[in-house]
């Protein structure tokens, strides 16, 4: 029996709303959405009444539900594709000797390490995540190493070393969904299944013992559990003999632009003071962290000037104009601004720039569009957040991209100008992406994997943060 008659996949080959379909079926939209996303089962009256609207023969229709509820993986807080069953992709490149290497764990698509690599210093030697289509996409731009797709935790730290071989620096950021447990790390042990991800990451710093490890995460962790989880995590990271720092930093600061706050975990066993990078562009928002002592951002009255942060259509302005629906498959014009000319660098063609299809009333919706739900005509739609069917200021940076990015009543992401939500591509150039990555597997996944990365330039950032304090060290003896 195949998956692709489970609810979701024929409402959708159906071109049928959740809503109408809710409402055939006298079930709520919320319930609707679980069942779609594979985090319930149907009972069987519901099974009935789908079975019905949908036109499926009912058994059939519950044994494909429980089918792609089975092999289904929850991530991004809901089922979104099938896990990895281990597989490896060996290395298309054996690493040269000279270079650095970097372990990526958790690595999604690798914006992080293959930031580190575009630092010149640094070679990624392995990858590895839970989906097999993030790790195409890692392979397909890590030509120097090998990929596990697979669950972390059913390896052994001496094979992810076999795998990696000796390594300068582990980067990675576990799910956040992982922070659960409040068991102090000095408990933990290899191999023990309640670990959590987060757990599992301090085990692996604590046995591959690299000179430097890199944890990103969500702001979130500064207050889950009343910031026991960060605490906890801290103190296991110091327990493990490294001298350990932490900031939340926006994006915007070091030119990506996108509001994009994030929790940021630095490590070293060199006992030396990690020199954070100083921001590189002004960027003026409101932190989600509040007024915390270790918010990295740029002071202009005693810094020295930076420029102002990298608005939305400095970043994707010079990107061809398409409808709902359309495909763009050359550039037209020359890039405007230097980050355009840095995204652009080395790419031989254009690649994703594939607007969303919209129906009718959508696009209805969209060319009222304006800076939030409120902009909407009353009655046009009756519920959604402050954020959603809206458009992106075109003379400030994006804000926070979702995995969702491609649909406007999810959040705000519709172009500034044309009537549609942001392309692939569009979304790419945002977080930092230069358009010669390449990213595998569906088009949907590929937006969740552009949604869930670490930007790039961020991770070129810190590694060149890395190199500095090295040599301030040197310097200093």
């Amino acid at each position: 029996m195949k998956t692709d008659t489970a609810i979701r996949a024929r409402r959708l080959a159906l071109r049928l709303p959740q809503r109408v379909v809710a409402h055939r079926a006298q079930v709520s939209e919320t319930q609707l959405r679980k069942w779609e996303r594979g985090l319930e089962l149907p009972d069987r009256d519901s099974v009935n009444r789908i079975a019905h609207v949908l036109d499926l023969d009912p058994h059939f229709l519950i044994g494909a539900q429980l089918e792609y509820a089975t092999k289904a993986t929850p991530g991004e807080g809901y089922t979104t594709a099938t896990a990895g069953n281990g597989a490896i992709v060996r290395r298309r490149l054996e690493p040269p000797a000279r270079m650095r290497s970097v372990l990526d764990l958790f690595c999604g698509s690798g914006g992080l390490s293959y930031g580190f690599e575009q630092s010149g210093g640094f070679l990624t030697t392995c990858g590895i995540d839970l989906l097999p289509d993030r790790i195409q996409t890692f392979v397909a731009n890590h030509k120097h190493a090998n990929a596990i797709a697979g669950d972390i935790r059913r390896y052994s730290f001496r094979q992810l070393h076999d795998f990696s071989g000796d390594v300068a620096v582990v980067v990675g950021g576990p799910p956040c969904q992982g922070f659960s447990s409040i068991r102090p790390f000095r408990t933990l042990t290899e191999g023990d299944p309640r670990n959590s991800l987060g757990e599992h990451y301090v085990l692996a710093i604590r046995h591959l013992k690299p000179e430097w490890f890199v944890f990103e995460n969500v702001v979130g962790l500064l207050t889950h559990e009343r910031g026991a989880r960060l605490h906890s995590l801290l103190d296991g990271l110091h327990r493990a003999g490294y001298t350990v720092d932490w900031r939340v930093i926006n994006v915007a600061s070091y030119g990506i632009p996108q509001y994009r706050e994030r929790v940021v975990i630095v490590g070293n066993r060199l006992r030396i003071k990690f020199l954070w990078p100083n921001p590189t562009h002004r960027a003026l928002y409101r932190s989600m962290a509040g007024t915390r002592g270790r918010l990295v951002q740029s002071t202009p009255l005693f810094d020295a000037p930076v420029p102002d942060a990298v608005t939305t259509m400095e970043a994707i302005g010079d990107l061809p104009a398409v409808a709902a629906g359309e495909e763009a498959t050359s550039y037209v014009a020359g890039p405007r601004t230097r980050y355009q000319a840095l995204m652009r660098a080395g790419a031989p063609q254009l690649s994703l720039h594939k607007a969303t299809y919209h129906s009718p009333r959508m696009l209805q919706i969209i060319r009222h569009a304006g800076s939030n739900i409120s902009a909407l005509p009353r009655g046009m739609v009756t519920s959604g957040f402050t954020s959603c069917y809206s458009r992106l200021d075109p003379d400030r940076p994006s804000t926070t991209l979702t995995v969702n990015f491609v649909h406007p009543a999810s959040n705000r992401c519709i172009h500034p100008y044309q009537h549609r939500a942001l392309t692939p591509r569009e979304g790419a150039r945002i977080q930092g992406f230069p358009d010669r990555f390449q990213f595998r597997g569906t088009r949907s996944q590929i937006v969740k994997q552009i949604g869930n990365a670490v930007p790039p330039l961020l991770g070129q950032r810190i590694a060149e943060a890395i190199v500095r304090s090295e040599e301030v060290r040197e310097l200093i003896g």
